[in-house]
C-alpha cells in the first residue's frame, strides 16, 4: 500500500466501467470509491444534454454508480485510501468533477469547452471556418448544414433548398434518358433508383408537356447563376442588376418540382434539353463535391441541437414544412437551436440496408494537438430496408438507442446479423468478396483520418487545453455510393456498454488500450499501445522572446484616513469644576522658573484624596516623554496622605470678575506672586481610560461653557489644532479642562508668554 502512495496509483470511477476498474487493478492501482452520488451540474458550455451520447436504457451507467459491496481485498484497500487524493478520475460526464480545482498531477478523462465539435450546432458553425486553418474544403467530407436560429440562416437554407431543387430537375432529365433504353438496375450497394427513375409514358397530359420546356429552362437559368457565383462572376454585378427569380417564380418552380419528383407529372421531350442539362451538371459536380449525395428528392434531416441519441430527429423534403416545424417552437433564440443538414440520399448499402460506422479516436493533448486513431471500428445497421419513399426515422437513423427498440424487418436479408452490428474486420471481408478489398485501406480509412484531423484543428482554439487530461471520442460516418466517408457528428463519452457481442469485444478492447496510452506510456514511451496509432502530433511552437519596454509606475500612495475617536461620555466632573472660568496660561518654559512656593490651602484641600479613590491614569508616550524632558513632576508618597503634586502653570482669569470656585483663593496672589506656580488637581478628575500609545486624551467639554479662541503653540507660537501636534516644532499640548485651556508639556524653541 505504501508503494501506491509513493507512485500515486489511486483512481476513482464514476459510472459503470468494469473494464477500466479491472485494468487499473491489474496494474497495481487502488480505487477510492465514490460513496455518494455527486449532483450533476447542467453543462452550460456544451449546450445542455446535447453534448454526450448517453444511452439511458443501456444499463444504468448514467443514473447511478455501481458500488461493489463485497468484503474482498479491494474494498479493504479502498477504505484505507478514502482520505487520499485520487490521481486518475474516470467519469461519465465532465461536470461530475470540478476540473478547475484539480491538481496538475491529477488525470481526468474529459476536457472543457468541447461544444465546438461535440454538439450539432457547434460542428455546423465551426466547419465553415475550416479553410482558415487547413487547406481543405469542408463540403468534401461534411454534409452542408445550417442553424435555423436566425433569419439570415433561414434565408441561406431556403436559397440552398431552391438551388438543389433546380439541379434535381436537371438530374431527372438526364436520368430519364439513361433509363429509357434499359430497365433500372437493382439497388444492391448503390442504393435504389427511386420512383423518379421511371420511363415517361407516351400518353402524358398535354398541359404538363407545355410546362415542361419552361420548367427546364428556368432550372438551367438558376444553375447557371449558381455556377457564376461559384466562379465569382457576380463580384462586379450589383444586386439590382442580377437576374434572380422573383418570389412568385420561385414558388411556381417549387410547386412544379414537387409534382415532378413526388407526384405523377412528367416532362415530355426531355431529350431536347439533355446536352444542356448534362453540361451544367458536369460543371456543378466539378465545383460542388456534394452533388452526388444530393439525389433527386431534396431530403433534409432536422435535428434539435440540444438533444442526443437521435431524439426528435426527422427527415423532410418540403421546405414549408421544415420552416413551420422550426417556427412552431416558441423558444428564445439562444435555446431554439435547430439544425438542418442535407440528407445523404445515395448511401452505400449492404444487402439493401443502410448502416453507419462508429470510429473512436483519443486526444491526449491540445497544445500541441495530439490525436490517436483507433484501428478497429464497428458498423451499425438499420432494422428496416432502405427506401426514400418512406421518411421514417427507423429506416434512416442507425443509432442503437433507436434501433434496439425495433424488430428486424421480415423482408431484410438474412445475411445480416440479428444484433445489427459488424466489426470493421468483417466489413473488410465483405468488400474483399465483392472485389473491393482495397477500398478500405485506400479510400475509407485515410478519408476518416483526414476528416478527424481537420475537425480537431478547427476546434483547437475553442477547447480548454488542460494538461494531464485526455478524452475518448466517438465519430459517426456514413459511406456514400462511391465509398467516400461523410462525417455526421462527434460524441463525447461514447457508450461502452456491451449491448451486443461486437461491442462487448471492441468496447472492452478500446478501454484497455486507452489505459495503455494515458498511463503506461507516461512511464515507458515504447510500451504497447494496442490498436491505437498516432494520427497527428502538432509541432511544438515556441513563443518568441518578449522585448517590450520596461514600464515603471510612479506615484504617491494613498494615505489611510485617521481613525475617529468617539467622545468619552462616562466622565464625571465635580460640581466645583463645572463652574471654572477660562484661564490665561503662562507657559513655564517661556519664562524663568521661580522657586516653588507653599501651596494654597484651597488646592491642598482639593488634593486630599483617599487611597481607594485615586484613579490610575497613564499618560501617552509623547506626553510622557515631553513631561520628563521639560517638567519636573513632583509626587508625594502615599504616607503623606495620598497627596500628589503635578507640574503646574500659572493661571490668570480673562475677565476681571472674581471666580466663585475653589480656585479663587489660589489666584488672589497673582499680582504679588506673578511667577509662582500652582498645583493643579489633574489626576483626581481624569477617568481611567486606556488610550492608544501616542494618542492624546481630551475630556469632553461640559455643557454651557463658552468656546475660547483657538490657542497657538505655547512653544513656537505656531498653529496648534486641538489634540494634535504642532506643525512647526512637533510639540504636544493636552487639553486638561474646558476652563483651563492648555497645559504646556513640551519646551523648545523660543516663544514667550501667550496672552489671548
Amino acid at each position: 500500500m505504501l508503494l501506491q502512495f509513493e507512485e500515486k496509483k489511486i483512481f476513482s470511477i464514476y459510472g459503470h466501467y468494469p473494464v477500466i476498474r479491472a485494468t487499473l487493478r491489474r496494474k497495481g492501482w487502488v480505487e477510492k470509491k465514490f460513496h455518494f452520488l455527486p449532483r450533476v451540474i447542467p453543462n452550460v458550455d456544451d449546450d445542455g444534454a446535447g453534448v454526450t451520447e448517453h444511452k439511458q436504457a443501456e444499463g444504468k451507467e448514467n443514473e447511478e454508480v455501481a458500488l461493489e459491496k463485497t468484503d474482498d481485498i479491494h474494498d479493504v484497500m479502498s477504505r484505507l485510501v478514502k482520505n487520499e487524493v485520487p490521481y486518475l478520475l474516470w467519469t461519465i460526464k465532465r461536470d461530475v468533477i470540478d476540473y478547475h480545482s484539480l491538481n496538475c498531477d491529477q488525470m481526468l478523462n474529459h476536457y472543457g469547452k468541447t461544444a465546438s465539435f461535440t454538439t450539432k450546432i457547434g460542428l455546423c458553425v465551426n466547419m465553415r471556418s475550416l479553410p482558415w486553418y487547413v487547406q481543405a474544403n469542408p463540403d468534401s467530407f461534411f454534409p452542408r448544414c445550417y442553424g435555423l436560429c436566425t433569419e439570415s440562416e433561414k434565408q441561406e437554407f431556403l436559397d440552398d433548398f431552391r438551388r438543389t431543387a433546380a439541379s434535381s430537375i436537371l438530374k431527372w432529365v438526364v436520368s430519364q434518358q439513361h433509363c429509357s433504353g434499359s430497365q433500372p438496375h437493382g439497388r444492391g450497394e448503390a442504393g435504389g433508383p427511386g420512383p423518379s427513375h421511371r420511363k415517361v409514358p407516351e400518353n402524358a397530359e398535354s398541359k404538363l408537356m407545355g410546362l415542361s420546356g419552361q420548367l427546364v429552362d428556368t432550372a438551367c437559368k438558376v444553375c447557371q447563376a449558381y455556377l457564376g457565383r461559384l466562379e465569382h462572376e457576380d463580384i462586379d454585378v450589383s444586386e439590382d442588376a442580377s437576374e434572380d427569380l422573383t418570389e412568385d417564380e420561385w414558388k411556381d418552380l417549387t410547386e412544379q418540382y414537387y409534382s415532378l419528383i413526388h407526384g405523377d407529372a412528367f416532362i415530355s421531350n426531355s431529350r431536347n434539353h439533355l446536352s444542356q442539362c448534362q453540361a451544367l451538371l458536369n460543371k456543378i459536380t466539378s465545383m460542388n463535391p456534394q452533388t452526388e449525395i444530393d439525389g433527386l428528392r431534396n431530403i433534409w434531416i432536422i435535428k434539435p441541437a440540444a438533444k442526443s441519441r437521435g431524439r426528435d430527429i426527422v427527415c423532410m423534403n418540403r421546405v414549408e414544412e421544415i420552416l413551420e416545424l422550426v417556427a412552431a417552437d416558441h423558444l428564445p433564440a439562444k435555446d431554439n437551436k435547430w439544425v438542418v443538414q442535407k440528407y445523404i440520399e445515395t448511401p452505400l448499402l449492404i444487402y439493401d440496408t443502410k448502416f453507419d460506422i462508429r470510429q473512436w479516436f483519443l486526444v491526449t493533448d491540445w497544445n500541441p494537438l495530439t490525436i490517436w486513431f483507433y484501428k478497429e471500428s464497428y458498423l451499425r445497421f438499420s432494422t428496416q430496408r432502405f427506401s426514400l419513399e418512406n421518411l421514417d426515422s427507423a429506416i434512416h437513423l442507425c443509432n442503437n438507442s433507436i434501433q434496439k427498440h425495433l424488430k428486424n424487418d421480415k423482408d431484410r436479408s438474412p445475411l445480416l446479423p440479428y444484433h445489427n452490428m459488424w466489426t470493421s474486420t468483417r466489413f473488410r471481408e465483405y468488400l474483399q468478396k465483392r472485389g473491393r478489398g482495397t477500398v478500405w485501406a485506400s479510400v475509407i480509412y485515410p478519408s476518416m483520418k483526414r476528416a478527424i484531423t481537420n475537425t480537431m484543428r478547427v476546434a483547437q482554439d475553442h477547447v480548454e487545453p488542460r494538461k494531464n487530461s485526455f478524452e475518448l471520442y466517438g465519430a459517426d460516418f456514413i459511406l456514400g455510393r462511391d465509398f467516400q466517408p461523410w462525417l455526421i457528428e462527434i460524441n463525447s463519452s461514447p457508450t461502452m456498454h456491451a449491448s451486443t457481442p461486437v461491442t462487448a469485444q471492441l468496447c472492452a478492447q478500446v478501454q484497455e488500450d486507452t489505459i495503455k496510452v494515458v498511463v503506461d506510456r507516461k512511464v515507458d514511451r515504447n510500451c504497447d499501445i494496442g490498436n491505437f496509432e498516432l494520427l497527428w502530433r502538432q509541432p511544438a511552437v515556441e513563443l518568441p522572446p518578449f522585448h517590450g519596454s520596461d514600464l515603471c509606475v510612479e506615484g504617491v500612495s494613498v494615505k489611510r484616513t485617521k481613525k475617529y475617536m468617539p467622545p468619552i461620555s462616562n466622565v464625571t466632573f465635580s460640581s466645583s469644576l463645572l463652574n471654572i472660568q477660562p484661564l490665561k496660561v503662562r507657559c513655564p518654559s517661556a519664562m524663568p522658573r521661580p522657586a516653588l512656593g507653599p501651596p494654597q490651602m484651597a488646592l491642598q484641600q482639593d488634593l486630599k484624596v483617599k487611597d481607594a479613590k485615586v484613579l490610575a491614569y497613564t499618560l501617552p508616550v509623547p506626553l510622557k516623554r515631553a513631561a520628563e524632558r521639560n517638567c519636573k513632576v513632583q509626587s508625594a508618597n502615599a504616607e503623606s496622605g495620598g497627596r500628589i503634586e503635578l507640574p503646574t502653570c500659572r493661571f490668570q482669569h480673562i475677565d476681571s470678575k472674581t471666580p466663585k470656585t475653589g480656585l479663587t483663593k489660589a489666584e488672589s496672589h497673582k499680582h504679588s506672586e506673578a511667577n509662582s506656580l500652582s498645583v493643579h488637581p489633574l489626576l483626581s478628575v481624569l477617568p481611567r481610560v486606556k488610550t492608544v500609545e501616542g494618542a492624546l486624551f481630551q475630556p469632553p467639554k461640559p455643557p454651557g461653557l463658552p468656546r475660547g479662541p483657538p490657542a497657538p503653540c505655547l512653544v513656537c507660537r505656531g498653529s496648534l489644532p486641538p489634540s494634535r501636534a504642532c506643525k512647526r516644532c512637533r510639540s504636544f499640548c493636552a487639553t486638561v479642562l474646558q476652563g483651563a485651556r492648555f497645559v504646556a508639556l513640551g519646551g523648545g524653541r523660543g516663544g514667550g508668554t501667550w496672552n489671548p
